[in-house]
């Protein structure tokens, strides 16, 4: 099986079995095209099935020489394994040469952060003169002070916050349950949308126990959120990338800033793995300690 059959069959393979878009399979075979032209430039005479492992290291190191960043290097990787796997179930070989490659280590991608300032910023851009302006400050400060997820705010009932013990019930991913402290912020505010805000709204059939409303008297939107966001973003003057998840990056930043432990935090955040809490830790790792409660700048 030569180049052009083997590429052309793969072409094939990602379209109708993988069912990808056409700018996946252009990436994929623009991975194969330059195994092949690293062989042709090389002068090194060998169809698909006879690569080795040992050639394919020597493809990576040339890729790595001329530059090519990690996460370029491991898209190609996996476009190469991709391909071997392929001729795998056509039988033309037996044994992968691409299984032993390691992708390289990915540097981890920050989350955009605000600062104790830019919060504060951003919530006292809030009209508190009408009544969607209460709602919004409540919604903020939720947010940032319980690291809420968008979806876990807007399907927040009233039946799983608990003023006295002090702590919200929230359903995450999976419809898993955790237990977050809530904030004194968080909790002022609230209570005064329940008490002097919502009462007013003409509460919708099935969103009795929805605790943030719109003025229809439904549950909030995920993308309403996400629009009250940037409209206060540039009333404040900020010009940083923001959406509700930031609120909950920054919250989870500024809690280990202040050294709380990484499992504390990754039990209020709800990560299933202490890896996905880590990102968190680009502040400094001398700062993790014991409590958690005591750090965040609103409790």
């Amino acid at each position: 099986m030569d180049w052009h059959s083997s590429i052309k069959g793969f072409k094939g393979y990602l379209r109708l079995e993988k069912s990808l878009s056409e700018n996946s399979i252009e990436a994929y075979l623009h991975d194969i095209a330059n195994l092949q032209q690293f062989f042709e430039t090389k002068k090194i005479t060998v169809n698909p099935e006879n690569v080795t492992f040992h050639q394919l290291q020597e493809f990576l190191g040339f890729i790595i020489e001329l530059g090519i960043g990690p996460r370029s290097q491991a898209r190609m990787i996996s476009g190469i394994r991709a391909f071997y796997k392929y001729l795998l179930m056509e039988d033309a070989i037996k044994q992968s040469p691409a299984d032993l490659l390691e992708l390289p280590r990915l540097p981890q991608k920050l989350p955009e952060v605000l600062s104790i300032e830019e919060i504060d910023m951003l919530v006292n851009a809030i009209d508190l003169s009408s009544l969607e302006g209460q709602r919004n400050k409540a919604m903020l400060e939720t947010l940032y002070c319980c690291g809420l997820r968008v979806t876990e705010l807007v399907t927040l009932k009233i039946s799983d916050i608990y003023f006295e013990e002090e702590f919200v019930r929230v359903i995450g991913k999976g419809n898993k349950q955790r237990l977050v402290p809530l904030g004194a912020s968080a909790a002022k505010y609230i209570k005064i949308y329940l008490e002097e805000i919502r009462p007013h709204i003409p509460i919708q059939k099935d969103s009795e126990d929805i605790v943030f409303l719109n003025r229809r008297g439904k549950g909030m939107s995920r993308e309403m959120v996400f629009i009250i966001l940037q409209q206060l973003k540039m009333k404040a003057g900020l010009h940083k990338k923001i959406s509700p998840h930031t609120f909950r990056h920054s919250f989870a930043t500024h809690l280990v800033e202040g050294g709380a432990d990484l499992r504390a935090v990754q039990e209020m955040l709800g990560h299933s793995s202490i890896t996905t809490t880590e990102i968190y830790t680009h502040i400094d790792r001398e700062y993790l300690r014991d409590a958690i409660l005591r750090f965040h700048p609103r409790k």
